[in-house]
């Protein structure tokens, strides 16, 4: 398996992950041509974040999506984990851990004091598998206003 920054070319496949992703998230939709847009731009300008990869042969197995903003707590860069998905067929093989290592070591090159994630609250696997990482609970309640 290899991990690396993800390419225009890569986004179709991007997109089908993304479907299997928000397939299982109860407040998102797949919607091919929103998740190619919000790609394209992450993609297209490194300022607003970097999209990592896995690729097993030929095939895209994984994808992790940090997104870059200043921290005024901290005075710092950090990152918001927006998106980790690993296809259904490729999962319980390691591909999740090292692509979430690979973001992790990421951050940290570009300067980045925290990783910020979301995951649902029903989702108890995707918790103990971020927990096995470093992450933890916070006390902060996330809150959106659609505009």
């Amino acid at each position: 398996m290899q991990i690396h920054s993800a390419t225009p070319a890569d986004i179709p496949e991007l997109v089908v992950l993304l479907g299997h992703l928000f397939a299982q998230e109860a407040e998102f939709q797949p919607d091919i041509d929103a998740q190619t847009r919000g790609l394209t731009r992450i993609v297209e300008d490194a300022r607003v974040g970097t999209i990592l990869l896995a690729r097993q042969q030929d095939k895209v197995i994984g994808m992790v999506n940090l997104l870059y903003t200043i921290s005024t707590a901290l005075g710092e860069p950090v990152a918001l984990l927006e998106d980790m998905v690993v296809a259904p067929d490729a999962r319980g093989v390691g591909a999740g851990s090292q692509l979430l290592q690979a973001a992790i070591a990421h951050a940290r090159e570009k300067g980045c004091k925290r990783i910020t994630l979301l995951t649902d609250t029903t989702n108890a696997a995707a918790q103990r598998f971020y927990a096995r990482h470093g992450f933890e609970p916070s006390s902060m309640l996330p809150m959106r206003c659609q505009l």
